[in-house]
């Protein structure tokens, strides 16, 4: 994790020398022209800097892997990687609830905004759950 964290502390660096250097050309200071992009360049990079902070305390803490290793091998990185689920529908219909209850929100119908919530509910159990039951329980 080294690397990574190397490559988000390059970018953290980046942008901090192009915020301030923004929000000297677009003028921000003088007549307010353009803050929407002075604050999203500056939550970018307390957001970079956060994950540098983040992969940084977990690379000194964690063994090194084969890929942060001078001597690592292709061999050394073999073997089973993790549990990828499979295909899974419940994403698709906790989209569609979440899109009934923005739809019920748009027209103001607030009992089609509870029926979206209650859908919402029970698709999002079902998609928390449903490696405990069926062909892919484990």
């Amino acid at each position: 994790m080294k690397i990574e964290a190397w490559i988000f502390g390059l970018t953290t660096i980046f942008l901090v020398l192009v915020s301030p250097a923004y929000w000297l050309i677009t003028d921000a200071g003088d007549s307010g022209a353009d803050w929407t992009g002075t604050s999203a360049l500056v939550m970018t990079t307390l957001l970079c800097a956060m994950v540098t902070l983040y992969l940084g305390f977990h690379a000194k803490r964690m063994d090194a892997r084969p890929e942060d290793r001078k001597d690592g091998e292709i061999y050394d990185g073999a073997g089973e990687l993790g549990f990828f689920p499979p295909y899974s529908w419940w994403p698709f219909w906790c989209a569609l609830a979440l899109g009934l209850c923005v739809f019920a929100i748009a027209m103001l119908a607030w009992w089609l905004f509870i029926l979206g919530c209650v859908l919402g509910a029970l698709t999002i159990c079902g998609w928390v759950f449903e490696y405990y039951r069926g062909e892919h329980a484990h």
